[in-house]
């Protein structure tokens, strides 16, 4: 394919800057300040999580309420990413990140002062929609920094920040909420906000391919918009209302039927939002499906181990985080040696090796107990760490490499939503599988224990319960060893639940094994851009 040709928005730039001439356009700094902003995104994934409790209790929330603390912003980032990722194309990556940057630092201070949870479920969604124009952008600008040789790199570093703040998030949610209130935990996001528009104004050089969209497909984004919603929402819904249930099946029904109409208005429109001709590459579809997969057995398999560990094993969210320490640091650490590989290799090699090694971590985790020692679960966080890294880091570059330059933030919003489908997808079918475990195997745990049968609502809400790994509270008077019974039938119960679901996982992460053969370096050119 002939070298994309782009424009500088900088009027005053010259034709070819030399080398050293400022730092404006500077790749490396590129990186740093894209790295600060997406920052936010990932750790505000996470890091709400562990405030959640405090919040429904400050604020009185009702448990349906709460939900939407957390669903509302992946909900509102999952709908919006595509378009977002359109919106810089057209407009420009750096004016993007600069408003994503801007608009996520003012809607944590406003949900930081909100003095109810439906102020707070508002601003949430808000700064989801901010997010999502933060993190295509974010790959834009790299994608236009950055020549091929080092492309590879500068995604794996990228990947590595986003891996560690993910993982962060408890460990910085709990110390937060434990020593300051749950406020600070979206007030932490209002300096680095700043920081990354104070680093975008001054480092950020703007380049768009000239033959980027001048107009927007406003039917293709209602109709994909629309689409997203129906899919994420009726996801998110399943686990509550029952996956056969009429309204999950209206709205999973209704998702299909939307991404059918976009698909066909697609092949009509004078310039769509996605052209279809994106997925005639192979290895770009490949790649985006590789991201669902991975996303799927990855954080919906993950979403088990926090409540493993803090019901379970008894651990306080602040040492939960720690324990998981060992997978955050083989993915920092990985994504840049895994940057290194791709770049020397491709990405087949290394994605399917590390979706292999993900596989074996996913079995080896379908085998703890509730008495398994940290050496056991520390040697499968570092496998999973060290097999995630060349996963998020390729795919990101087999999808994004094999864009033209001038949807390269359509495809930075594909892949980032592909991520966010695959993580609710996993999270709703294996707990919904879960469940069914804990439910088939609780009351012969229960019995074994030599405890009396418990029925009616009762017998419900224990159910429940040991879904999270929470034993009931026992009346008093209650002997301790029957205590500790009722406390051991509900954890056997729920590592066999968990156990399930890792061997699901695990299956899935194989499946994307063997679909990362399909993969191959970009085949486009990412740079470096000719200025005109």
């Amino acid at each position: 394919m002939s070298q994309s040709v782009v424009k500088n928005s900088e009027a005053d730039a010259p034709p070819n800057p030399p080398s050293g001439g400022g730092l404006k356009g500077h790749p490396w700094l590129t990186l740093l300040t894209v790295a600060v902003g997406v920052m936010m995104v990932a750790l505000d994934g996470t890091i709400v999580a562990i405030a959640n409790p405090v919040i429904q209790e400050k604020l009185n929330a009702a448990p349906s309420e709460i939900q939407w603390v957390t669903s509302g912003y992946l909900l509102a980032l999952a709908v919006f990413l595509i378009t977002a990722g359109k919106i810089g194309d057209r407009f420009g990556h750096k004016a993007t990140f600069l408003v994503g940057a801007a608009g996520f630092a003012a809607t944590s201070a406003a949900i930081g002062f909100a003095g109810n949870i439906q102020t707070v479920i508002a601003f949430r969604v808000l700064q989801g929609l901010f997010g999502a124009l933060l993190q295509p952008a974010a790959l834009g600008l790299l994608r236009g920094a950055f020549p091929a040789e080092r492309l590879n790199m500068a995604i794996g570093i990228w990947g590595g920040v986003i891996g560690a703040s993910t993982a962060a998030g408890p460990i910085v949610g709990g110390l937060l909420v434990e020593h300051v209130n749950w406020e600070s935990v979206f007030f932490i996001n209002i300096p680095v906000g700043l920081i990354a528009l104070a680093l975008g104004v001054w480092i950020l050089k703007d380049v768009r391919a000239e033959k980027a969209a001048k107009s927007f497909d406003l039917p293709g984004i209602a109709l994909l918009s629309v689409g997203m919603f129906a899919l994420v929402f009726g996801i998110i819904k399943a686990p509550e209302w029952g996956w056969g249930d009429a309204r999950t099946l209206l709205f999973l029904i209704g998702a299909v039927v939307l991404m059918v109409l976009f698909a066909l208005w697609q092949g009509k429109a004078r310039e769509p939002l996605i052209p279809l001709s994106l997925f005639r590459s192979v290895p770009l579809s490949a790649g985006v499906l590789l991201m669902v997969l991975m996303a799927f057995a990855f954080f919906g398999a993950l979403f088990f181990v926090t409540f493993y560990l803090q019901n379970v094993h008894g651990m306080t969210p602040v040492e939960a985080g720690v324990h998981l320490l060992p997978m955050t640091g083989m993915m920092i650490i990985g994504s840049p040696l895994a940057g290194l590989a791709i770049g020397k290799l491709g990405p087949r090699v290394p994605i399917v090796a590390g979706m292999l090694i993900t596989t074996v971590a996913m079995f080896g985790m379908s085998t703890l107990e509730t008495g398994s020692g940290n050496g056991v679960l520390s040697l499968w966080f570092v496998l999973l760490g060290l097999g995630l890294s060349p996963v998020m880091v390729g795919a990101t570059e087999v999808v994004v490499g094999n864009a033209p330059l001038e949807l390269s933030g359509v495809a930075g919003g594909l892949q980032q939503a592909a991520m966010q489908v695959g993580g609710s997808l996993g999270t709703a079918v294996l707990g919904a599988l879960m469940a069914a475990k804990v439910g088939d195997v609780l009351p012969g745990n229960w019995a074994k224990a030599g405890l009396p049968p418990v029925e009616g609502a009762a017998g419900e809400g224990l159910k429940q319960a040991a879904q999270l790994g929470i034993a009931p509270p026992a009346p008093a008077g209650t002997p301790q060893q029957a205590v500790e019974a009722m406390a051991g039938a509900v954890h056997e119960s729920f590592v066999s639940g968990m156990s399930l679901a890792f061997v699901v996982a695990a299956v899935v992460a194989f499946a994307a094994a063997v679909l990362g053969l399909l993969t191959r370096r970009g085949t486009t050119d990412a740079g470096p851009a000719v200025h005109i």
